[in-house]
């Protein structure tokens, strides 16, 4: 009699440790990471090389709905409404934010990110490209040497995890 009330005791103080620690995990990721727009999980994000392996198969007109992790480059500095996320081989995808619904930090360059929602290509028109490059800041001179297109990495994501 003592042995399964020695046992049961045992498989009590077990579980609620179990479930001390699951509750210690979730509340690990929230403080590792800020939720901007939709709450999402890092859980199953592709890296940025097989993002960038998805957005090779893409045709202009496709999209895709996906989830990945990589680090910021860029976030415009007069509200943060957009930011270049780096895909690796010199590539990165411009990710805007669905609705206009939200923003992110502006000082949150370099940092891990995880967003979700839509990638797709699209042309750029010189107007746009512009208006982004004053938006970063950049010189005169350098705003006005867009005198063409560009054929972007874009993305529209619907959720955004940034590492605190």
């Amino acid at each position: 009699m003592k042995s399964k009330i020695i046992a049961l005791f045992g498989l009590v103080i077990f579980a609620s440790c179990n479930q001390k620690k699951e509750a210690v995990q979730e509340n690990e990721i929230k403080k590792e990471f800020a939720v901007f727009g939709d709450s999402i999980s890092k859980d199953n994000a592709l890296t940025a090389a097989q993002m960038l392996a998805k957005y090779q198969k893409l045709k202009k007109g496709d999209t895709l709905a996906v989830k990945f992790t990589t680090k910021i480059n860029e976030i415009c500095q007069n509200k943060g409404c957009w930011m270049t996320l780096d895909l690796g081989q010199n590539q990165q995808a411009f990710v805007k934010f669905k609705d206009y619904g939200f923003f992110v930090p502006m000082n949150a360059q370099n940092r891990e990110v995880v967003v979700e929602g839509k990638a797709f290509i699209e042309e750029t028109p010189v107007n746009e490209l512009k208006h982004y490059a004053e938006d970063e800041g950049k010189s005169k001179a350098a705003i006005d040497s867009i005198t063409t297109p560009k054929k972007e990495l874009k993305f529209l994501a619907h959720g955004v995890l940034i590492a605190k």
